[in-house]
């Protein structure tokens, strides 16, 4: 601005044109002029001190401060809004814009809209541009902020996070809301940003997020399995940040704040209650964001994708990449793992080793030492009971996990018709059927032990003297031999008539017959 001031004061002191006009740095033209505006108003030094640079500049040329058809912004409310996460100027620019179409007025430009609040704020900022080649990398991240969504029914928030992509050449930005940032998560982004730019870069960029990179040491970089699985697929090589050097992405660093500003901050009113609103209004704000136009070059983030960037990606595998979890467990005495909902079986044998798991969408595939040992189709459902393959089970839990009425009975009909006696009426002694589960199954057990033949007579001899017969009575007749004697010799020995009864009477004792005895 003009040194107004200045220039009256030496003007009293008798200087030049030339001389003040070196003084304050002005031309001589200006100088000239100004004295012609002091006359004009009859202006003399002393002036009052109310008397401003900005009031005289008011006062001599009202044509240049006339802006009665702008309307003034609040900058109270805007120091107050900036103060909030991931608000910056420009969004404040364009929602005072928006006001001022509503109400029929003509908005400051955005610099002098930013001037006039630093200003006021007595605010500075400094940028930098950093050159890349184009198609060479893909920065990715997730975003600082986070969306509430809003249970319908008890009004409860939970969190949503906003993974974020961008190709630091064009700029050109891909960004998805999601539930959870675990691996699983993590690399399900990744294959839907690929498709999002239907290319692969050279180099992949992470952040040192463990989902990612389990260890990234100045001697060397180790990345989670399932991560490096999906970069080979893609012909991508992840090279994350070094540990405390944000420069390393800053494209992704400054493209995370503008996506939470022009996302996050501009959707903060709204209020969502499922994610699938979010990822509607992300999708939204994303697509304005990416036409939005450069300030300080032609074009948008997507012309400059279009034209500089997109030729440059390599193409894309002939079908997505259909994402793998990786993670190692112990197996317990159970030889039951878990996908974190429901529970699979692998071989009873390495209980207590320690297996490589591999989730996918559609199955679990359990490694030993390198070699596959398990793959079982995976639900989508929390399932009541285990996911359980018989081959996976020691002998004996296999058979119980075959008990039923239909196995028994065809097991004993083929040891002979008295075993298929006892095992009806085993079945048949209780309430439920399954209460003779044991007795049957102890009947196997002794048919493994002592033959087909042995038991089968065994259960003809209990059935001779009781329609009830106990397994007791069976392994009784087994562990005796008694199965062995002849049925003639048995009938031979056996007493007949009263024989078979108390040989002294009633009549004896009465008599004192047993007091001698």
């Amino acid at each position: 601005m003009v040194k107004y001031r200045e220039i009256l004061r030496l003007r009293s002191l008798g200087y030049s044109h030339r001389q003040i006009a070196a003084s304050v740095q002005n031309a001589k033209e200006t100088v000239g002029n100004v004295f012609k505006r002091a006359d004009e108003h009859n202006l003399v030094w002393p002036l009052d001190t109310e008397m401003t640079d900005q009031a005289l500049q008011s006062l001599f040329y009202p044509e240049r401060t006339s802006q009665s058809d702008r309307r003034e912004p609040d900058y109270q409310y805007i120091h107050s809004e900036l103060a909030k996460d991931n608000v910056t100027l420009t969004l404040l620019w364009n929602e005072y814009c928006e006001s001022c179409y509503a109400e029929g007025t003509t908005p400051y430009m955005s610099t002098q809209f930013c001037d006039k609040y630093r200003k006021w704020a007595k605010l500075t900022k400094a940028t930098m541009r950093i050159t890349h080649k184009p198609g060479n990398a893909i920065m990715v991240d997730w975003a600082g902020s986070t969306f509430d969504i809003h249970d319908p029914i008890t009004g409860d928030a939970g969190e949503a996070f906003l993974f974020v992509a961008v190709l630091p050449c064009s700029w050109y930005a891909y960004a998805e809301p999601c539930l959870d940032m675990k691996s699983e998560t993590w690399i399900n982004c990744h294959v839907n940003m690929y498709s999002h730019y239907n290319g692969v870069s050279r180099l992949l960029i992470p952040d040192n997020l463990k989902v990612g990179v389990d260890s990234n040491t100045r001697y060397d970089t180790i990345l989670n399995r399932s991560y490096s699985e999906m970069a080979d697929y893609y012909g991508t090589a992840v090279i994350p940040a070094r540990v405390d050097r944000p420069q390393d992405k800053s494209a992704v660093e400054g493209t995370v704040k503008h996506v939470s500003t022009w996302i996050i901050a501009a959707l903060r009113n709204r209020k969502f209650f499922s994610i699938h609103e979010v990822r509607d209004a992300v999708a939204e704000k994303l697509k304005e964001f990416n036409a939005k136009a450069f300030q300080k070059r032609e074009g948008s983030r997507l012309t400059a994708f279009l034209n500089e960037e997109k030729s440059f990606l390599k193409p894309l595998p002939a079908s997505p990449y259909e994402p793998a979890v990786w993670s190692s467990t112990t197996v317990q005495r159970d030889y039951l793992i878990s996908d974190g909902k429901n529970k699979y079986s692998v071989p009873f044998d390495l209980i207590g080793e320690k297996v490589d798991v591999r989730l996918t969408r559609t199955t679990v595939e359990v490694f030993f030492h390198g070699a596959r040992v398990a793959s079982t189709p995976r639900s989508d459902k929390v399932l009541r009971d285990p996911i359980i393959n018989p081959l996976h089970m020691p002998e004996n839990h296999r058979k119980y996990l075959s008990y039923n009425d239909d196995e028994f009975l065809a097991w004993a009909s083929g040891v002979g018709v008295s075993t298929l006696a006892v095992v009806k009426s085993f079945l048949e002694s209780g309430k439920a059927s399954e209460q003779g589960y044991k007795a049957c199954a102890s009947l196997t057990k002794m048919v493994d032990r002592y033959g087909h033949e042995r038991v089968e007579k065994a259960c003809s001899r209990v059935l001779t003297y009781t329609n009830q017969p106990s397994i007791r009575n069976i392994a009784t007749i087994l562990k005796n031999r008694q199965d062995m004697i002849k049925s003639e010799t048995v009938s031979q020995k056996a007493p007949t008539g009263r024989s078979q009864g108390i040989t002294r009477g009633a009549d004896y004792f009465r008599r004192g017959g047993g007091a001698g005895d």
